[in-house]
């Protein structure tokens, strides 16, 4: 029993001796001169005799009588906690006061000088704003204890003290990093010359500005108005004052994680570097944490004064008369606290671009700081030879499209740019393809690209992202335009070119989509009459037909290879020894392959009949210029069908072979099998035919699709 009253007397007097200490240093900031700028601070760290009084480990001698009866956590062993102990709260930035000196100046004998930084990353430094926002936070940051009830403060002066307490906690780690780590690296710098000047005053920016505004101006004004609160109980002037001045924040934010790096890079480059950080990392005043911990503070600043600043607002009286200037400063703050976010994005746009570029083996003519990133990522091109598509790479910006392949040898630069399209003049649509599924086409000035995505929702994603590059570039030169002519000038708008041919990279047609030459007619074959195609239109033609060259623009107006057809209409040329263009012959249509140039098309299987060549598989249109005729071609793309049925009075039934995808029409002995790849679209064409039998005409384009 007595030993237990003793212990509980010991507690006591340890709580007492406390008291009396944080006493002390209470009225010792109290009889502060509010007009010398700083003097706080003096005070703050010399006051002797108090828990947080004590020398500055870089200006002042330690007590050695008081370096053994401290621990770690700042409190003699078995002290029990105080209602403000340091102990109950974690090791905040803004809390991490030196408790007891420890001379960096000489670390202990033996202990290896090793760094602790670790580098802050990019997605950390993105969702500061998202943790901030939270609250989380403030649970670091309010005092240790609550005032009793005989202590009754309203509640907005209460967040108008922890916003003074935070702050002078802020100035001191400012003072740390100006005063200290800034200055002792530029005084090593300049004494032994092991690393330049110029890389210390590039890895703390502004921050000399940023501590005499807050040391000077903004800590000052807000201590003399929390210790006149009884006269005027208001802070929203002086934030107001003060608010602007904040967006000095922005260079600050926007050289961080440049300043990291240059950190870690100098922390392994130069041992003297990192001796002396080390050494003051290793000091009580740095509160166990790293450099790059401490720099991180002023990016968290702003955001902190929004919380405090909105939830003082919420706790003004409705009478309240700061209510009005206290919401104009929370919109300033909010206004500098967006500058800096904009300061974030501009710095991780930067980043993203250098990482592209990097990846794209950093050429010339591409590289530009004031391009835009809007998307990249892997599709599939089509090509007009093979049946497989190829694995490429697209990077859209929004003043161009890098099409790119991948490197073989991926050392250093990733991938190679095969072709670059100006955003400016390029066209983006869907293709209707069933045998390439979520394909579309990019057509430009330089080239055409037939690209396939692997999801509907990835195709969708990049037609709207290069829609969005098109309307924008687009809005940008009618808004050039409008400026030049003024108002008097013509406010006609430019007619539509009839013909871009060799103005713009044509859309080939694909080898396979054609059996014959596209202008002669004649079918290929891979000894006598191979496939060429021509550089103006795209078409799928033979050497003679396209043995002629002609400057196209769109290539640099370079000569190249084109067809006769396309010959004559960019030079102007007729040649002397032409023959006059046959008569058309009843089998030469071309074959409407689009759903809304035909009343039904799709592959079928021509079967049975003798009288026609063997055809795996036939492209089966009726047009609708021609709607009682069926024609059959080798390829959707040929320009002469090999056999036309006029459909009129034929009977359309079942196939005998008991598959219902077959059909058969019947006419006077005539018979001709089809077989359909569905029986969806069996029924289909069955029922086109049966209406053009019967002489049935479509009246518009409105009328039902039946194509495939």
């Amino acid at each position: 029993m007595e030993q237990a009253c003793a212990k509980q007397d010991s507690v006591c007097n340890l709580v007492a001796v406390f008291e009396n200490s944080r006493a002390s240093f209470t009225s010792g900031v109290e009889q502060l001169d509010p007009a010398s700028p700083g003097a706080w601070l003096d005070s703050f760290y010399s006051a002797p005799g108090t828990a947080l009084g004590h020398g500055l480990p870089w200006t002042t001698t330690p007590d050695v009588g008081d370096h053994h009866t401290q621990s770690a956590g700042g409190r003699s062993p078995g002290a029990a906690p105080g209602p403000h102990s340091f102990e109950d709260q974690p090791h905040s930035p803004e809390h991490q006061l030196p408790l007891s000196p420890e001379p960096w100046e000489a670390p202990p004998a033996g202990e290896a000088l090793t760094s602790e930084f670790r580098p802050v990353s990019r997605t950390y430094l993105n969702s500061l704003k998202n943790k901030l926002s939270s609250g989380a936070w403030r649970k670091s940051c309010q005092p240790g204890a609550s005032p009793g009830p005989e202590t009754q403060e309203p509640e907005e002066k209460r967040v108008v003290q922890e916003l003074l307490e935070t702050e002078q906690a802020y100035v001191a780690r400012l003072h740390l990093l100006d005063q200290v780590f800034f200055q002792e690296l530029l005084r090593e710098a300049s004494r032994s010359k092991a690393f330049p000047e110029d890389v210390v005053k590039l890895i703390f920016s502004n921050i000399s500005s940023i501590y005499r505004f807050h040391a000077q101006f903004f800590l000052p004004e807000l201590q003399r108005r929390v210790d006149d609160w009884t006269a005027t109980p208001r802070i929203g002037d002086v934030i107001q004052k003060l608010a602007p001045f904040l967006k000095m924040y922005s260079e600050y934010v926007k050289n961080f994680e440049r300043a990291a790096e240059l950190l870690a890079t100098w922390m392994d480059k130069s041992q003297p570097f990192q001796e002396v950080v080390t050494r003051i990392q290793r000091s009580e005043a740095s509160g166990s944490l790293t450099l790059q911990h401490h720099m991180l503070e002023p990016v968290q600043r702003i955001p902190r004064y929004e919380l405090l600043l909105k939830e003082y607002v919420q706790k003004l009286p409705a009478q309240a008369p700061d209510l009005e200037d206290a919401q104009r400063a929370l919109d300033m703050i909010f206004s500098a606290a967006q500058h800096s976010n904009a300061a974030i994005a501009e710095m991780e746009r930067l980043q993203g671009l250098w990482d592209v570029y990097q990846r794209l083996g950093l050429e010339d003519d591409i590289v530009d700081p004031s391009n835009t990133l809007l998307r990249e990522g892997p599709v599939l091109k089509i090509s007009f030879r093979r049946s497989d598509p190829m694995e490429r790479y697209l990077v859209l910006f929004n003043n161009m499209l890098l099409y790119c392949v991948p490197r073989v040898l991926q050392v250093g630069a990733q991938f190679q740019v095969r072709t670059r399209i100006d955003v400016a003049g390029m066209k983006v649509r869907e293709l209707t393809d069933a045998e390439f599924p979520h394909s579309f086409l990019v057509s430009g000035k330089q080239r055409t690209l037939e690209l396939q995505a692997r999801s509907r929702e990835e195709m969708v994603s990049w037609i709207q992202a290069c829609q969005a590059a098109i309307d924008q570039v687009e809005k940008r030169s009618e808004t050039f335009k409008a400026a030049v002519q003024g108002p008097q000038g013509d406010t006609q708008e430019p007619k539509p070119q009839a013909e871009e041919l060799g103005l713009r990279a044509p859309q080939w047609v694909r080898d396979k989509m054609v059996t014959m030459c596209m202008r002669c007619q004649e079918p290929f074959n891979a000894l006598t009459r191979r496939r060429h195609h021509c550089r103006a239109c795209g078409y799928v033609v033979c050497a003679k037909c396209s043995d002629y060259r002609a400057e196209l623009k769109y290539d640099g107006n370079r000569p190249n290879r084109v067809c006769l057809t396309c010959y004559t209409f960019l030079t102007g040329n007729l040649l002397p020894d032409s023959k006059e263009d046959k008569r058309r012959g009843i089998l030469e249509k071309e074959t409407s392959a689009g759903p809304d140039q035909s009343v039904v098309c799709s592959f079928l299987q021509l079967m049975g009949d003798k009288s026609i060549r063997s055809i795996p598989r036939s492209w089966c249109v009726i047009p609708r210029d021609d709607p009682l005729v069926l024609y059959v071609y080798a390829a959707p793309q040929d320009m002469k069908a090999h056999t036309s049925i006029p459909l009129l009075g034929y009977q359309v039934t079942s196939g005998p072979q008991g598959d219902p995808r077959v059909f058969q029409l019947q006419q006077s002995g005539q018979q001709y099998t089809f077989k359909a790849e569905s029986v969806e679209l069996q029924g289909r064409w069955v029922r086109a035919i049966k209406r053009a039998a019967s002489g049935w005409t479509p009246e518009g384009p409105d009328e039902e699709d039946m194509s495939d």
